[in-house]
C-alpha cells in the first residue's frame, strides 16, 4: 500500500468516525488538544496526524490502527456499540456536571437570602442590596467550573457576564454619587475577554 493511498485512507476514515460519532472538527480537536484546522487538514488529506495522536484517535473511536488505514471495512468496528455507549455516557456526564454548577450556584443565593434574612430580623436592615451581589458572583462560580469542564468560547460570555454585572452591582450599590463612569472601565476589560477568546490551540 503506498504511502499516499494510506495518507487517503486515514483522511477519510478520521472523517467517518468523526461524523458517525456526531462530533464537529471543533469538538475532536478539543478531545485532541489540537486545533480544528489540524483537523480539517487531516481529513483533507493534506497532513497526517503524528503516531502518538494515530493512537488516540484509536482509543477514541474504539477501533485498531488496522481498521483505520484500510480503504474498505468488511464490518463495523467490533467496539461500535461501546463506542454508543460512551458517547450516551459522554452526555450524562455533561449533564452531571451542569447539575453540579447549578447547585453551586444555587448556594451562592442560598448564602446571599441567609445574609438578607438575618440582618432584616436581627439589626431590622434591609440589605436587599446582597441579592445584586450574587449575580456577578453566580457568574464567577461558574467560571470556576467551566475552567475545570467547560470550553474557552463559553469562559468568554461567563467572563463578559461577570464583568458586566459587576460593575453593574457596584454601580447600584454606590447609586448616590452616579458613578456612571464606572462602566468606561468594562470597555478594556471585555476587549481582553474577546482577544483572550480568540486565542488557537496551536496546530501541531
Amino acid at each position: 500500500m503506498e504511502n499516499n493511498e494510506i495518507k487517503q485512507n486515514i483522511a477519510k476514515n478520521i472523517s467517518e468516525l468523526r461524523k458517525a460519532n456526531k462530533l464537529t472538527q471543533l469538538e475532536l480537536a478539543e478531545k485532541l488538544n489540537y486545533s480544528d484546522k489540524a483537523i480539517s487538514r487531516w481529513e483533507r488529506g493534506d497532513t497526517l496526524p503524528d503516531i502518538d495522536i494515530l493512537c488516540k484517535i484509536c482509543e477514541l473511536f474504539n477501533v485498531n490502527f488496522e481498521y483505520l488505514i484500510s480503504a474498505e471495512h468488511n464490518e463495523l468496528p467490533k467496539d461500535e456499540k461501546k463506542t454508543s455507549l460512551q458517547m450516551k455516557a459522554s452526555r450524562v456526564e455533561v449533564g452531571n456536571r451542569l447539575t453540579i454548577t447549578l447547585l453551586a450556584i444555587s448556594v451562592v443565593w442560598f448564602l446571599a437570602t441567609f445574609i438578607y434574612v438575618y440582618n432584616d430580623i436581627l439589626f431590622e436592615r434591609n440589605a436587599w442590596k446582597i441579592f445584586i451581589y450574587a449575580v456577578p458572583a453566580s457568574a464567577l462560580v461558574a467560571q470556576v467550573f467551566n475552567s475545570f469542564w467547560g470550553a474557552r468560547k463559553h469562559a468568554v460570555y461567563i467572563l463578559s457576564a461577570f464583568v458586566w454585572t459587576l460593575l453593574t452591582s457596584i454601580y447600584i450599590a454606590l447609586l448616590e454619587y452616579n458613578i456612571w463612569l464606572i462602566f468606561l472601565l468594562g470597555i478594556p476589560l471585555q476587549a481582553c475577554i474577546i482577544l483572550w477568546g480568540r486565542l488557537k490551540p496551536k496546530s501541531k
